[in-house]
């Protein structure tokens, strides 16, 4: 993080609500630009999108975004929208929070920009690759995702509880409803395309004896004994806000 004394000064959460409202009526540019300082150099790639855009959606991403900023130097954030990577990335990352459904899909976008800000390891080009698998992921996939940084039964408690509905294991067997038949193709198909996309590691299952692969004699697949998050699986979710040491979201990531 770069900061020196020149760094951002926040406005309190309620001006910046108030001044949003204030812009409503004057469309996608100048709301967004209601937003203390990231809010006007938002503007500016903002003005270039579809005027029947979510506004409010993009108004709390803004917010969202200029609090994640905290402290970093202004000539630093200036000098990062003259990057034509890095404002293609925040082009990108203003039309899925435009299209989001939930509040806590703004806040990883907002975490995914800020980082390509903040983290000198990670090239503006290579967030924008990861955005674009944050794009191909929906919410449920990244509770998903979550879970299997620590996939085993002990501890955890507090996640697995609050995303019981979604965690919930699905059987497919003889007798079983088509209802739990469903949900459980359904949970299957999450771990297969978080799988493909590089973002789950799997762990074949072997025989004791034979000590080679074993395969599932009804569809013929091999046998995943476990899956867990892949590098480029814990990568993503850092990128996002959600820290895979102590498995919650950074306060200021």
């Amino acid at each position: 993080m770069i900061m020196n004394n020149e760094s951002i000064s926040l406005a309190p959460p309620a001006e910046i609500k108030n001044k949003a409202v204030d812009y409503v009526a004057s469309g996608a540019k100048a709301l967004v630009g209601a937003v203390p300082f990231i809010g006007s150099l938002l503007a500016e790639v903002a003005g270039t999108l579809n005027p029947n855009q979510r506004i409010e959606r993009i108004t709390q991403f803004a917010s969202l975004l200029e609090t994640r900023i905290r402290g970093l130097e202004e000539n630093h954030i200036r000098d990062a929208f003259k990057d034509e990577e890095f404002t293609d990335l925040l082009e990108e990352a203003l039309h899925q929070a435009a299209s989001s459904i939930s509040p806590e899909r703004r806040q990883y976008l907002a975490s995914l920009v800020a980082n390509s800000l903040n983290n000198e390891a990670i090239e503006h080009n290579e967030s924008k690759h990861l955005l674009r698998i944050l794009g191909e992921l929906n919410d449920i996939e990244i509770v998903w995702l979550r879970f299997f940084l620590r996939p085993t039964i002990s501890g955890d408690t507090d996640f697995r509880q609050k995303h019981a509905n979604i965690l919930e294991s699905r059987h497919a067997c003889i007798g079983c409803s088509i209802e739990e038949m469903d949900k459980h193709a359904l949970q299957e198909s999450y771990r297969i395309h978080l799988y493909d996309l590089g973002l789950l590691s799997r762990h074949l299952s072997y025989g004791i004896a034979t000590k080679q692969p074993e395969f599932d004699m009804a569809s013929g697949d091999i046998k995943v004994a476990f899956y867990d998050t892949s590098p480029l699986g814990r990568l993503l979710l850092r990128t996002i806000g959600i820290n895979d040491s102590r498995f919650e979201k950074k306060p200021n990531a």
